[in-house]
């Protein structure tokens, strides 16, 4: 196993200013409503001489901590129903580690034009409804419910170790329409699973030698500062302000991905 510890010695200043500065924020917004990737991968590939491979799992190792930080925070706050979010997230770490195996014979030109229109309809369906997600109504119970959550995590996790960009936000999709919870407890449910796809992702990268850890672990630190302080806010705030926040990411994430199909059938 190799591990690249990475150096700061040909970074500016002020590269390593924004890293710390765009981790915060992107612990801030994964621990709302994830999507925090969508910062922060733009700015590792800025620092000198690192491969987007090593940007992806330098981008995990650093998310890891932000995403525990805030499922920890979420966990003591909101008490989400561990035997609900337990079975997803082992279910998600496995799908994401098998994600992360096989990115490379899955087409990305054929599953990015999907992506872009699932979240559009998800973005547009959320905006007309404006009740959606500000009342916990629970549908299905027991098993029916759990395993529900699972093929949730199963198909999410996958997407993660694939591609990666608005996990959370998928998750949190998911959880709201088809099981019928709040936005923040989806929110709390979310992180946990995050976090398990975050691991899932890095038992693959990480033996492979493609996280630069000194950044990671730069990046690691401010994310868990963003975490906590987002997860405090959303449970302050309630549903609503989750809400707003979602519907913001979503139509982000939907201009960035429409960007990178453009990029690749045009550029």
């Amino acid at each position: 196993m190799e591990v690249v510890l990475g150096s700061f010695a040909e970074i500016s200043p002020l590269t390593i200013l924004l890293l710390v500065v765009v981790g915060f924020a992107a612990g801030w917004v994964d621990a709302v409503v994830g999507g925090g990737g969508l910062l922060q991968l733009p700015v590792l590939l800025t620092v000198p001489g690192i491969t987007p491979v090593q940007a992806l799992a330098t981008n995990k190792l650093g998310s890891i901590f932000g995403t525990t930080t805030s499922a920890i925070t979420y966990i003591r706050c909101v008490k989400p129903s561990l035997t609900t979010a337990g079975p997803t997230a082992l279910a998600a770490l496995c799908a994401s580690f098998g994600g992360a195996m096989v990115a490379a014979w899955l087409p990305e030109a054929v599953i990015l034009p999907l992506i872009v229109l699932a979240l559009l309809a998800v973005g547009i369906f959320t905006a007309a409804k404006p009740n959606v997600g500000q009342l916990e109504k629970l549908r299905h119970v027991g098993l029916g419910h759990v395993s529900r959550a699972v093929l949730i995590g199963l198909l999410v996790g996958f997407y993660d170790g694939v591609l990666g960009p608005g996990t959370g936000t998928f998750l949190i999709i998911g959880l709201v329409t088809v099981l019928g919870y709040s936005f923040l407890n989806a929110s709390a449910h979310a992180k946990i699973v995050n976090a398990a796809t975050n691991l899932g992702a890095l038992l693959y990268f990480g033996p492979a030698g493609h996280a630069l850890i000194a950044i990671g672990l730069l990046l690691g630190v401010a994310n868990m500062l963003g975490g906590y302080t987002g997860a405090r806010m959303a449970i302050a705030k309630g549903s609503r302000f989750v809400r707003v926040v979602f519907l913001i990411v979503v139509f982000a994430l939907v201009a960035n991905l429409s960007w990178d199909l453009i990029v690749t059938w045009f550029g």
